[in-house]
Formats: C-alpha cells, sequence, structure tokens
C-alpha cells in the first residue's frame, strides 16, 4: 500500500496555515485538477491529484479532523489504522461540499451568489428593444423616449407574495437556507432548493393579484439618448433596466437595437450616403448646373456636356459622421438619363429631325452605339 503524502504537503502550506489558506489552496488545486479540465493521458495523473487535493481539504477543514491528525498524523483520521484520534476517513464531506460548489461559480461561469441566509441570488435576464429612427435623427443625435414593461412590488400584498392576512413560511425542504445538498457519487453538491426555488420561503396562500410573485408589471418610460451617427444594427445599452433578479440579485440590462427607416433619397452605406439624380437627356446632352439634396441642405452638381447614364458624382463630407469616425463619409450621387414621355406632335417632329441630323454627323454623336454595332457585327461573322 502506498503510503500517503502528508496533507499540508499536498495542500503546500505550513501547519500553521489559517482555514482560509486551507480554502484557497485547495480550491486552486481543484480547478487546476478536476477532470472536466484535463483530458487524454493527462487526465489519469490530474484525477488522482485532484482526489489527493479533496482528501486533504476533508482532512484539514473540520477542526476535529485536523486536530486528530496534527497529534496523530495519518493515524489519527483513517479508519483502517484505528488510531487513539480517529475521526473517520474520507468520506465525510464536511466543508467540502461549501468549497466546491464556489469551485463551480468559477470555473463555469454562472451568474449566481448568495443573499443572507444563504439563499442563491440570480442576476435578471437582459432584455432587447427594437427602436425605429429617421436617418436624419441617426446622423444628428436625438434624445428619444420610450416605453418599457417593468415589474414592481405589488400593492395589494406589498411584495410578501401572500395573500392578505396571511405570511409566507419557513420552506421545510431547506429550512429557510434555499439550497440543499445533494449527493451524486463521488460528488456532493449544493444546489436550489426545489420546493422554494432558492427562497427559503413558501407561500401557502399566494396573493390572488400577483400569483405569489410579490411583482406585478408595468409600463415605464425611458429617456434613451441616440449618439449622433449611429448606424442601423448598433445597440445602446441601458445598465439596470433589464428584468429584475431574484432573491435580492442585480437586474439584468436593456439593450436597445437601432433600427434605420427607408429614406426617400438616400441610402446608407457606412459612412457614406447614396442618391439616384434623374436628368433630362437634353441637360446630360449640353450639360448645365443641378442641384442635389445633402442632409444639411442644398448642393450644386456641374454636369459635364455628354455625361452618360450612370455617371457617378462625389461630394465629399456629405454623408454622416460616424459614432466613432473622426472625419464623415461622402455622398455619392448616380446619374440616370430620364426619356421623355407623352409628346407632343410637334415634339416627336423636332426629335425625328434631331435624329436625322446626329445621323449625318457618323459615330461621333454616338461613340458608345457605333462600338456596340460592330461588336455585333463582329459576333455574327
Amino acid at each position: 500500500m502506498a503510503t500517503k503524502r502528508d496533507y499540508y504537503e499536498v495542500l503546500g502550506l505550513a501547519k500553521n496555515a489559517t482555514d482560509e489558506d486551507i480554502k484557497k489552496a485547495y480550491r486552486k488545486l481543484a480547478m487546476k485538477h478536476h477532470p472536466d479540465r484535463n483530458q487524454g493521458e493527462a487526465a489519469v495523473a490530474a484525477e488522482e491529484k485532484f482526489k489527493e487535493a479533496k482528501e486533504a481539504y476533508e482532512m484539514l477543514s473540520d477542526t476535529q479532523k485536523r486536530a486528530a491528525y496534527d497529534q496523530y498524523g495519518h493515524a489519527g483520521v483513517d479508519p483502517n489504522m484505528r488510531g487513539p484520534g480517529g475521526a473517520g476517513g474520507p468520506e465525510g464531506f464536511g466543508g467540502f461540499a461549501e468549497a466546491f460548489g464556489d469551485i463551480f461559480g468559477d470555473m463555469f461561469g454562472g451568474q449566481r451568489g448568495r443573499a443572507g441566509g444563504g439563499r442563491q441570488v440570480y442576476r435578471g435576464n437582459d432584455l432587447s428593444y427594437a427602436l425605429e429612427i429617421s436617418l436624419e435623427d441617426a446622423a444628428r443625435g436625438k434624445d428619444a423616449q420610450i416605453r418599457i414593461p417593468t415589474w414592481d412590488t405589488c400593492d395589494t400584498c406589498h411584495g410578501s407574495g401572500a395573500k392578505p392576512g396571511t405570511h409566507p413560511k419557513t420552506c421545510g425542504t431547506c429550512n429557510g437556507s434555499g439550497v440543499v445538498q445533494m449527493r451524486q457519487g463521488f460528488f456532493s453538491v449544493q444546489q436550489t432548493c426545489p420546493t422554494c426555488r432558492g427562497t427559503g420561503k413558501v407561500i401557502p396562500e399566494p396573493c390572488t393579484v400577483c400569483n405569489g410573485s410579490g411583482r406585478t408589471k408595468k409600463q415605464k418610460t425611458l429617456e434613451v439618448k441616440i449618439p449622433a451617427g449611429i448606424d442601423d444594427g448598433m445597440r445602446i445599452r441601458s445598465v439596470g433596466n433589464g428584468e429584475p433578479g431574484t432573491n435580492g440579485g442585480p437586474p439584468g440590462d436593456l439593450y436597445i437595437e437601432i433600427r434605420l427607416k427607408k429614406h426617400e433619397i438616400f441610402e446608407r452605406d457606412g459612412d457614406d450616403l447614396h442618391c439616384n439624380v434623374p436628368i433630362s437627356f437634353i441637360t446630360a446632352a449640353l450639360g448645365g448646373e443641378i442641384q442635389v439634396p445633402t442632409l444639411e441642405g442644398k448642393a450644386a452638381i456641374d454636369i459635364p456636356e455628354g455625361t452618360q447614364a450612370g455617371k457617378q458624382f462625389r461630394l465629399r463630407g456629405k454623408g454622416v459622421k460616424g459614432v466613432r469616425a473622426t472625419y464623415p463619409g461622402d455622398l455619392y450621387c448616380h446619374i440616370s438619363v430620364e426619356t421623355p414621355v407623352k409628346l407632343t406632335e410637334h415634339q416627336r417632329k423636332l426629335l425625328r429631325e434631331l435624329e436625322e441630323s446626329l445621323k449625318k454627323g457618323g459615330g461621333k454623336h454616338s461613340p458608345n452605339s457605333e462600338s456596340w454595332t460592330d461588336r455585333i457585327k463582329s459576333f455574327f461573322n
């Protein structure tokens, strides 16, 4: 039979270590060697070290067992040796469950805590709210008001959850602690009491208004500051305006997700804006100055003679200055040449005369058409 190592040596402590030192040392080793954190060949050795640290903690965290061990060594706590201070073997879990429960919280990121009396406390859930705003409001920022559901103390039972004239009683399953000890094979852990769900109280006669919850749902108005430059899909966090916590736990947060309304003129692409600008084919042919809209007002664009459909003009700095941007984006104006409709006979005659005149000039008036015709001939030949 292998000789057991000294319990103090296992935990890396001196014999005058305090209870807090013992607990901290054990938690560190348990997290390092826990079976769930070790895979493959290393898992076997880790499991042995985990068991060794667990046994050392069980003995040294118990005042009587530690005194017996300090006086008689392993013989004082090993029932197989039956020493004079035989205080029982490692089957007694003592304070192990409490420490191990804390370790589970550290390892798996639980949002649980403890209220007075050992009750489990839980952080409230986060809430999401979709807020639709205009492009102008997104670019300039604004203060908005939103109405969200919230929970308030029940006016009938004043938050007790019990029918008026009655009172909650201490839970008989957990004796008011809100937790119960559950042993599952190798482990002994604490779990939320299934009877009172961690509150430590049971309500024989629930309030008929709030159904025993002690809270009623209401609506509240929040002021939300929308920063200038915010874009579609971005979120604003409102701390503490989510669902309330359980057993005195902190509330969750409210996330306001921005949705941009479809704009009549502009389309946003990041910090840039795009718009379609129709011009007459006369302006496209002869050129001229046109007015285009921007978020700050009007701007002028010089249309060169012979401008083709699809031509793009860029106005620097006429876009949106994003939330994290140093400079605003640009405005891109896409030209579309508009074909006239509902012509009079006189107008038709003039256009036919213009067409005949253009044909006499050859391909110099319509370079794209001439190039297209040549490609068609080449294709069929």
